[in-house]
């Protein structure tokens, strides 16, 4: 090899190395020193845990900025670009998509790092002085689809969708479009009721998939879903002023709160720690962080940070406590060699 291209060969690793440090650090746009984490408003109580933790064990460090956006918010956020304005960290209550995979590509992220940090269920929920409400997949698949059956909802008590169920209006407070948590609500909830009930369900959804999430899957919007925003405790207060209601968040909010509200069970299964763990309950689903490859080597103390979360989240950790549901043992295993060997995604899993 010529002596200059050796020379150049020797170097690249270095200069790549610098030109992390400099994006991630602002790229003309100013440096940072704290951690940034967006998203998911489930994961969001959990993030600031850890940070309240990751503070206790790095004195000197920066208080982390946290916020919650929603995940679909919350990953446009992320996905932006590298640099000292955008975050570092974003919680979601769903896994990344592909599109948005796509989007950070094209925006020079680079490389993501995904964590499975848990797991959540969408927790239906009432006030103490409710109805006590019990419900299926299939009711609430009635009572929230935009065109059940492929015709408009005209549902507008509870008793419209089933007989058994109160002459109550059909009053839902629940997460704006941008939310992880309306995500799951379509996919593991909607989706199981559409197949249920709809005998057309299951063959349009092998042929033409975005058909089925159009019949099956899209919320009404004339008032029978009402968008409560990303502050579930704001929901906790509405349902209290409201006892007829029924509100969806995240399995912590319901933990956190049940001196004000109790879980309605869906196909006859509560969503308590036991039935989400062990995947009974309908609507469990997993949480995640996702990371920039480029933030790890430019943020000072963010390895720190994920590995107190990996510290945190165990059985009788302190997430538990907050109402995180532990995953099982291997996959907290494997996500903590994720956050050790800083394993990419591999967007070949995306949907």
């Amino acid at each position: 090899m010529p002596r200059r291209l050796s020379t150049l060969a020797a170097l690249l690793p270095a200069l790549f190395c610098c030109a992390c440090v400099d994006q991630a650090a602002g790229a003309g746009e100013g440096a940072r020193d704290q951690i940034k984490a967006v998203g998911s408003s489930t994961v969001y109580p959990f993030t600031t845990l850890v940070a309240e933790q990751y503070l206790a064990n790095h004195p000197a460090a920066k208080p982390p900025v946290i916020e919650s956006t929603g995940t679909g918010a919350g990953m446009k956020l992320f996905c932006a670009g590298i640099g000292a304005r955008h975050p570092d960290i974003a919680g979601a209550s769903r896994r990344m998509k592909r599109a948005e995979y796509d989007q950070c590509r094209r925006n020079g992220v680079g490389g993501v790092v995904e964590v499975q940090v848990g797991i959540d269920g969408i927790a239906f929920a009432e006030a103490l002085d409710g109805p006590r409400m019990a419900l299926t997949s299939a009711d609430l698949y009635r009572a929230l689809a935009l065109a059940p059956g492929g015709r408009p909802n005209r549902a507008r008590a509870w008793r419209d969708v089933n007989p058994a169920l109160p002459a109550t209006p059909i009053q839902v407070y629940g997460p704006p479009a941008t939310s992880g948590t309306r995500d799951a609500l379509a996919e593991l909830i909607l989706a199981r009721g559409c197949l249920a009930v709809d005998p057309a369900a299951a063959a349009l959804k092998a042929r033409d998939e975005a058909a089925f999430q159009a019949r099956c899957q899209r919320v009404r919007e004339d008032g029978g879903y009402i968008d409560a925003g990303e502050n579930d405790n704001l929901i906790v207060q509405k349902l209290q002023a409201n006892p007829q209601a029924i509100g969806i968040f995240g399995y912590g909010y319901l933990e956190e709160n049940l001196r004000a509200v109790r879980g309605v069970a869906v196909d006859g299964v509560a969503p308590d720690y036991r039935a989400i763990a062990a995947g009974r309950y309908p609507g469990a689903r997993p949480l995640y962080l996702y990371v920039k490859t480029a933030h790890l080597h430019a943020i000072p103390g963010l390895r720190a940070f994920l590995r107190d979360y990996a510290r945190l989240w165990s059985d009788d950790g302190p997430l538990v406590r907050r109402g995180l549901i532990a995953s099982p043992p291997a996959v907290r295993a494997a996500a903590a060699q994720t956050i050790v060997r800083e394993t990419p995604l591999d967007p070949a899993t995306l949907h």
